[in-house]
């Protein structure tokens, strides 16, 4: 099970897959569930992460060699597909007997355009692949046919053979712990969120997500739109498990799509915590919707952030995404949440079709008068698979199809978008300069200040984050 090298601390199970400035990188979360249910079925596996670890594919193929694998899964992004398929060809050159399997969202949505790019990848698992790699193996295992393997795509001969899709997994219970997998296989010192206490631990408590937003890869591509729950209890028992077999860990991860798309369920996880008494910060994601009742009781049982996609500021804008949000609630919110005493890490997505450089300058000014504790700005991403994929190239606006244009050489977001009036070019710039103007001002940088002095554990946090993104500007200026 690999997370294959490329550019360095490339973090492909982030939903916008890129070298983060601020230093964030992702736990490689659907490999480690598929490694733990393989590791169930009586399977011998390696969970390998190239990118986390420092390591490269000469590297990798040498440990290979005292554990000669039977089948390789690599995991892959839209950015950098065509490395994965490199490193596919190299691993399978090195290990001919083993079956080269790739998986990820980018091929799930384009299974087909995936297996010509290269003869030497023998599958591809589409969406959901914990149970699809599982039967694989056992098929591969027992020498039987692959065609009754949901969820595969494969090469007959000149045939490219797309079997049913599987279901999305219902009973979520059933699934490992990833956090005892992450225990046997990785360091948790390796990942990082620049917004999250370190060392942390990253979980999913669901998967899929109800809203339609029009960008989203992950819904669209892998998980569904249904969500679907972990039972408060098996989630509660994996916190538990993580506070006495990771004693250093200082928060936890609720990286779900939306953790509070079902908030009876987010709040009947809350109060099981409080029960229980779990004592351990937590953030999650959340819609920009959310009540104060369903804040205050997810404070008390521990969350101290939370990060959710704003996306504009303006309502045109919103609208045309498919937001299903107003900036009134987005306002209400952030002051609930400031009640609450919860920080939120707030996104922007800039560049959407129709959206003007003055509309940029409104959304800026509008997350500026929010002032919550941390924001980003992406250019908008289009991923295959998505309808903003779709509504681009309808548009006119794709400037190439070249997928590894999607990152910038150093590995950093890019755009590959041409807007009427706003170049992919000037786009990224934007993205740039609105990052440093929201957390240099003035009134930001005095509020950091206090909040350190009031939390010393937020001022070494906010510090260490610092140092990290002052390092990436210095080098994007020296680069440039």
């Amino acid at each position: 099970m690999l997370n294959p090298p490329f550019k360095g601390r490339f973090s492909r199970s982030a939903r916008s897959p890129a070298v983060a400035p601020s230093g964030t990188i992702y736990y490689p979360l659907w490999l480690a569930y598929a490694t733990g249910v393989l590791e169930e079925a009586g399977f011998n596996v390696r969970l390998i992460d190239a990118p986390a670890h420092g390591l490269s594919l000469k590297e990798i193929i040498a440990t290979l060699y005292n554990f000669p694998p039977s089948m390789i899964v690599l995991d892959s992004s839209t950015p950098s597909i065509f490395s994965d398929v490199k490193s596919a060809e190299t691993l399978k050159e090195n290990f001919p007997q083993s079956f080269i399997v790739i998986v990820g969202t980018h091929v799930s949505a384009l299974p087909e355009e995936t297996l010509r790019m290269s003869k030497k990848i023998d599958a591809v698992a589409r969406r959901e692949y914990d149970y699809t790699l599982r039967d694989l193996a056992l098929a591969l295992k027992e020498q039987r046919p692959l065609h009754s393997v949901k969820g595969l795509s494969f090469r007959a001969e000149d045939e490219y053979i797309h079997n049913a899709d599987r279901p999305f997994i219902e009973d979520l219970d059933a699934l490992p712990f990833v956090s005892k997998v992450f225990k046997k296989h990785l360091q948790i010192k390796d990942y990082y969120f620049a917004a999250a206490n370190f060392p942390m631990v990253m979980t999913i408590s669901g998967r899929g997500c109800p809203n339609r937003c029009y960008f989203c890869v992950y819904p669209q591509t892998f998980h569904g739109h249904k969500y679907r729950t972990r039972s408060p209890e098996d989630i509660v028992d994996e916190f538990e498990w993580i506070v006495n077999n990771f004693p250093e860990v200082k928060e936890i991860g609720i990286e779900d799509d939306t953790f509070t798309a079902n908030r009876h369920h987010a709040r009947e996880v809350s109060e099981l915590i409080i029960r229980k008494g779990i004592r351990i910060k937590w953030y999650c994601n959340v819609r920009s919707d959310l009540d104060f009742g369903t804040l205050r009781i997810m404070k008390e049982a521990g969350c101290r952030l939370v990060t959710t996609g704003f996306e504009s500021g303006n309502q045109k804008v919103l609208d045309n995404m498919h937001k299903n949000l107003k900036l009134e609630q987005i306002e209400r919110f952030v002051a609930n949440a400031k009640k609450a005493k919860i920080l939120v890490h707030g996104c922007l997505i800039l560049g959407n079709p129709g959206e003007t450089k003055e509309m940029i300058q409104e959304s800026l000014k509008f997350v500026k008068k929010l002032n919550c504790d941390s924001m980003q700005f992406y250019p908008l991403f289009v991923y295959p698979g998505t309808e903003a994929y779709d509504k681009i190239i309808k548009a006119g606006y794709l400037k190439t199809t070249d997928y590894s244009q999607w990152i910038s050489e150093s590995g950093q977001h890019n755009s590959v978008i041409n807007l009427p009036d706003l170049p992919a070019e000037e786009l990224v710039q934007i993205c740039k300069t609105a990052l440093k103007s929201y957390h240099f001002r003035p009134a930001y940088l005095w509020a950091k200040l206090r909040q350190a002095i009031m939390q010393p554990s937020e001022g070494v946090r906010s510090i260490k984050s610092a140092m990290i993104f002052m390092k990436s500007i210095w080098k994007d200026t020296f680069d440039n």
